[in-house]
């Protein structure tokens, strides 16, 4: 087993679905404009993807080394790169929520295969915590990608015969390159191999996880970051388009210094981790994005419509908060290996599971809300609302280090 071509094809498959899974962003600001759809129902693209990922978590997560780590994201793959080409050529609001439904189908397969091939492939926690922030690093690198390309079609529309559904061609050519590379990568999944196929055992074994103290705030402590991450993440194409005035293709565009911070934020934070452990680190993050939500939000008030015309024109507000990514980028794949790092191997898959039910469920609550407080008060307002959430995420993970110091996985 050649670890190294694994890697590259683990990390290509995630810069793909960081693609696919944030352009929701990107299409709910799509259909508001080309196909008259409130803001309130065009949230629901992000239940679409999200509850399609805690569904298949929920019931498949624990069979997926039945099945093969490596015919799980194959399978997901292939679906994905049908359903790009079905959206461009099959337009309109519920092909939109077919494609994320089928996004979120795949995107669970590929996570909960990732993160247990993690475990095969890599010697200590150290290694494990590593390769896991580079892993979500080369995700949010694919964010960043999606917004630029996304933005270029978007563009092109307003002056060729280009429309902005084209990008989906250049997506199931993606997916298409990342099925082949897996295919042709071979990978020993023998440690973690089982026979039978008992599902209401596999299913207990996911569920059974839940009765360790460490897995319930654990799941909490996930839940609470993606409920802010996704409400930032997904209303920020809109908050720029209707509260600082930024033309459609600028408003996509510029969101991807929110997906270059929160790169850097994961690729960085190996180093820090490693020299002032994962709580005061976190702790760090949280506090200053915080700060940064206090202090960029009242600059956002007063642009007048039509003011921008572009990158020259645009507040000093829309590159400022961005940044909140630097912050928000360490927290999720620390929180992950943290977990997953202190389980054995077989228990890996389960808790994958886990971590994407309750990490899909946090993103639906995040962007509805957002969605919601967006569409009866003001953006403003919406984005003051990540602060509460923060606020519980800082308190809990004080008391997820307590009882982890403490834990010691045993059978029943």
């Amino acid at each position: 087993m050649t670890k190294l071509k694994i890697k590259l094809s683990l990390l290509i498959n995630f810069f793909v679905f960081g693609i696919l899974l944030n352009s929701v962003g990107i299409v709910i600001l799509q259909v508001i404009e080309h196909y008259g759809v409130a803001k309130t129902s065009a949230s629901i693209l992000e239940a679409f993807k999200d509850l399609s990922i805690a569904a298949i978590s929920f019931l498949l997560a624990s069979l997926i080394p039945k099945f093969g780590y490596k015919k799980s994201m194959l399978t997901a793959l292939a679906v994905v790169t049908a359903s790009t080409i079905c959206m461009r050529l099959f337009d309109g609001f519920l092909m939109a929520k077919i494609l994320f439904a089928s996004i979120g189908f795949s995107f669970a397969l590929i996570k909960v295969s990732a993160y247990s091939t993690v475990g095969i492939i890599t010697e200590n926690s150290d290694d494990h915590a590593s390769f896991m922030s580079i892993l979500e690093g080369i995700f949010m690198i694919g964010v960043l990608f999606g917004y630029w390309i996304f933005g270029f079609f978007i563009q092109a529309s307003t002056s060729s015969s280009l429309t902005w559904l084209d990008t989906y061609w250049v997506l199931a050519l993606l997916c298409f390159t990342a099925f082949v590379i897996l295919l042709t990568t071979k990978l020993d999944e023998s440690a973690v191999k089982t026979e039978g196929f008992k599902l209401v055992h596999e299913f207990y074994e996911m569920i059974a996880l839940a009765r360790f103290f460490l897995i319930i705030i654990f799941v909490l402590s996930a839940f609470l970051y993606v409920l802010i991450e996704q409400s930032v993440q997904t209303w920020l194409p809109t908050f720029n388009k209707s509260i600082l005035q930024l033309p459609v293709s600028m408003s996509v565009q510029i969101v991807s210094i929110l997906a270059a911070s929160i790169a850097f934020g994961r690729l960085s934070s190996g180093y820090f981790i490693k020299k002032f452990s994962w709580l005061p680190v976190l702790s760090f993050s949280i506090i200053g994005a915080m700060i940064l939500v206090l202090l960029v939000i009242p600059l956002t008030n007063g642009v007048a419509p039509g003011s921008v015309k572009g990158w020259s024109d645009a507040p000093i507000a829309a590159f400022l908060l961005p940044l909140i990514g630097i912050f928000l980028g360490p927290i999720y794949p620390a929180l992950n290996s943290s977990i997953l790092s202190v389980l054995p191997k077989n228990k890996q898959s389960a808790m994958a599971g886990l971590i994407m039910i309750f990490s899909a469920l946090g993103g639906t609550t995040g962007s509805l809300i957002t969605g919601f407080i967006f569409s009866r008060n003001s953006g403003q307002t919406a984005f003051y609302f990540s602060l509460l959430p923060m606020s519980l995420l800082l308190i809990v993970l004080f008391f997820y280090k307590k009882v982890r110091t403490n834990f010691h996985f045993k059978e029943v």
